[in-house]
């Protein structure tokens, strides 16, 4: 169920296409997004909405304008 894929978002008057890619994770699934060097892992929490982290604990400060902009995105998926 690895299926990458572009995923188009909105962020500060440009388009920006990003790597991502469907993961089955147990019974359902996360969905990776690149952005820049650093790969986000997006999966529902219980109310439903997207959450955002990495595994590997980068310590770069996401922008979280972008990250609310990604997790809009793919609840429109």
């Amino acid at each position: 169920m690895n299926e990458p894929f572009i995923l188009e978002v909105d962020h500060e008057n440009q388009v920006l296409a990003l790597q991502s890619a469907f993961q089955r994770y147990g019974f359902t699934y996360r969905i990776t997004v690149q952005v820049g060097e650093v790969t986000y892992l997006f999966e529902k929490d219980e109310k439903g909405e997207y959450r955002a982290f990495t595994e590997s604990g980068e310590r770069e400060r996401p922008d979280k304008a972008l990250l609310k902009a990604i997790a809009a995105k793919l609840k429109m998926l």
